[in-house]
């Protein structure tokens, strides 16, 4: 029976390493981590460092930086598998178009942002063929400030549609805070039902 998981926070909040914990409970060794991470330069190269060196060795690693669909379709029936993350994959499909004038980069994005929706549609529909356990990492990127630029707005407002559409189709979703896991998706649906029984009406 297919599984997807989504395990959100922010930068440093401890969401990978959770994410980890929920991968080798359900797989163990026998795991198949998806990167999505480019080491364009050392910094970035020395995050990747850091991240492999925090999980088992045996765990089988494929760098994919767009074609994350694609990559699912090629792996065998009911494997564990953890995306990381959501938040470069974004980043590295709207890229692409990153030498284009502002005029031009928001009609280009408005394309990325279908083509994107499409590969996270691919990715459930690979999860449910396969019976895949899927663990999905992603940043929650709209609770500090507004970026300046506006390729930031553009990527933040995509970065958000694309949690909601995954934490929608998720079975469990989790945030992160100071390395402390919460469990949201019962809870949201829980509340919204109740304001929903309310007819939609708070008390304040």
């Amino acid at each position: 029976m297919s599984q997807l998981i989504l395990v959100l926070g922010g930068a440093r909040s401890g969401k990978s390493s959770f994410a980890e914990q929920i991968v080798e409970k359900y797989g163990g060794v026998d795991v198949t981590y998806i990167a999505t991470a480019e080491a364009r330069d050392e910094e970035m190269a020395d995050r990747i460092k850091q991240h492999q060196s925090s999980r088992p060795e045996e765990w089988t690693t494929i760098e994919e930086p767009q074609a994350v669909s694609s990559v699912l379709g090629k792996i065998e029936q009911e494997t564990v598998v953890l995306l990381d993350c959501v938040t470069v994959l974004v980043s590295n499909l709207l890229l692409a178009d990153e030498e284009l004038d502002e005029d031009e980069y928001e009609f280009a994005a408005q394309q990325r942002e279908e083509e994107i929706m499409t590969e996270l549609e691919k990715i459930i529909a690979q999860v449910e063929e396969k019976d895949l356990t899927l663990v999905v990492v992603s940043n929650e990127v709209g609770q500090g400030l507004v970026p300046s630029y506006q390729a930031g707005r553009i990527y933040r407002d995509v970065v958000g549609r694309a949690n909601q559409f995954l934490a929608a189709k998720a079975d469990e979703v989790y945030i992160t805070y100071a390395g402390l896991p919460v469990e949201i998706k019962e809870l949201g649906q829980a509340t919204r039902a109740q304001f929903e029984t309310a007819g939609g009406k708070t008390d304040d």
